[in-house]
Parts: structure tokens; sequence; C-alpha cells
């Protein structure tokens, strides 16, 4: 998969690849916001969000790859993140 996503963003380039990231995390916005103002949560509403996360989770594994970055710094950056927010919510307390 590796030599897929670098193939891709090899071809088309980073700046190209950035703008069409920027159009995906629209499309997977608006597909939340159109899943929010329902009443209730519709399967195919949330069909369509999964559907847009795939999209910005390729597009991301993308820049992943070209600059390098490995599973174990996301997992240390993530779990930094999150222990902080949850620090802050308690701090909100």
């Amino acid at each position: 998969m590796k030599e897929k996503l670098l193939k891709i963003i090899n071809h088309y380039g980073v700046i190209p690849q950035l703008k069409y990231l920027q159009s995906e995390v629209f499309e997977l916005n608006e597909a939340i916001i159109r899943h929010d103002q329902e009443c209730y949560p519709n399967d195919e509403a949330t069909e369509h969000i999964a559907e847009e996360i795939t999209d910005v989770l390729v597009m991301i594994r993308q820049f992943k790859e070209y600059y390098g970055i490995s599973n174990e710094d996301l997992k240390k950056i993530t779990n930094y993140k999150v222990e902080r927010q949850l620090k802050r919510i308690e701090e909100e307390k």
C-alpha cells in the first residue's frame, strides 16, 4: 500500500494533493453537518460519513508516507494530544 500511496502523491504532486485533501475535508464536514441536522441517525448518512472519512484518511496516508512519518510517531503524538485534551476537560469542571 505504501508504494501505491507514494505513486499517487508523486504523480499529482504535493500541492495539488493538498488542495484535493482540502476538498475531501470539506466534503466530510458537509456529510457530518447533514447527519447532525437530522432528528435521528440515518444509516445512509452514516455510510456517507464513513466514505468521506475514508477519502480523508487515504489523502492523509499519502502525506504520511511522503514525509516518512512513522505509525509510532503518530501514536505518540496522538496519545499526547488526547491526554492534553482530557486534562483540559478536567480543568473545566
